[in-house]
């Protein structure tokens, strides 16, 4: 493990989206970043940004005491976690796992039981792509609190904000009721810039008038400019990886048996944009899927 006291090293297992995001910001802060992923293209560019690349995440954990992980699946976590060539593969005490992945509880939970030797935290982000580019994000940190008070320095690196949320697992609570708001508001605002532009409002007018008001929200002050340029790549988050974080919700809230029929009322219009082909594309794109079903002429998508 590396004691470097002058730069510290932090690991990133994931480099999509959002760890591509964190990275720039950690290395910026003043921190040594190195980094896993599967994809050698996404490895580069880490690289090209002042990154150091590792072979696999045992490499990442030989080199840093404390490792972020933003994974696409479950079997990913596990893999990257438990797997021969996993973070638990690496020699050393004293490891600290910040997993930011949106994924059921009982999962994170399996693999915190299995990882032997590490304390894992269990910490959401709140924020898009875009949002993380810029260090707008909050980390919803849950599990230990001391390694929580640990990790401040490096939450403090790739996010505005962080809270202590209480025991494993609130963050991920906290992040389901999170993006059971995200998913209202973004669809309320694709609804609110149809009915704008179908009774003859100019979208751009739209956005600068409603974002300074009462009905705006913050998925319509980030999401806003997508939908009015009817423009959705590259995405800050993906239709088809929201479906995801959906079917997690609506788990979720069936389990505490609470009602959620606004979070409800949203899925169809999702489900349509993944059945038009949208899903690689922002989740902003619901905009163009009303703006489908009320005619709207819209400037060409790209």
């Amino acid at each position: 493990m590396n004691t470097s006291t002058t730069r510290p090293v932090v690991g990133l297992v994931g480099l999509g989206i959002m760890g591509s995001a964190m990275a720039p910001n950690l290395l910026a802060a003043g921190f040594e970043v190195v980094g896993f992923d599967l994809s050698p293209e996404r490895l580069q560019v880490f690289q090209q940004a002042g990154g150091t690349p590792a072979t696999s995440p045992q490499a990442v954990a030989q080199a840093a005491r404390i490792v972020i992980t933003s994974l696409p699946s479950v079997a990913a976590l596990h893999s990257v976690v438990l797997g021969p060539q996993g973070l638990t593969a690496a020699s050393g005490e004293g490891h600290i796992l910040v997993e930011t992945s949106t994924f059921p509880i009982e999962d994170k939970q399996a693999v915190r039981d299995q990882a032997s030797g590490w304390t894992m935290l269990d910490c959401p982000l709140s924020g898009t792509g875009a949002q993380a580019v810029t260090k707008d994000l909050l980390v919803y940190a849950s599990g230990d609190p001391q390694a929580i008070q640990t990790c401040g320095p490096v939450f403090n690196g790739f996010a505005k904000a962080h809270h202590d949320v209480g025991a494993f697992g609130n963050g991920s609570r906290m992040k389901f009721v999170a993006n059971l708001l995200v998913a209202i508001h973004n669809v309320a605002a694709a609804e609110a810039f149809a009915l704008g532009i179908k009774a003859g409002l100019d979208a751009q007018t739209i956005y600068k008038v409603i974002a300074d008001g009462a009905g705006g929200s913050r998925m319509f002050s980030v999401r806003g400019p997508q939908m009015v340029a009817n423009h959705y790549e590259p995405a800050t988050m993906k239709v088809e990886t929201w479906q995801k974080d959906m079917r997690i919700i609506a788990e979720f809230a069936a389990k505490v048996e609470a009602p959620t029929p606004l979070f409800h009322a949203t899925a169809p219009i999702y489900n349509i944009a993944m059945a038009q082909g949208r899903g690689a594309q922002d989740t902003a794109a619901v905009f163009a899927v009303l703006a489908d079903m009320a005619r709207i002429d819209l400037p060409a998508s790209s």
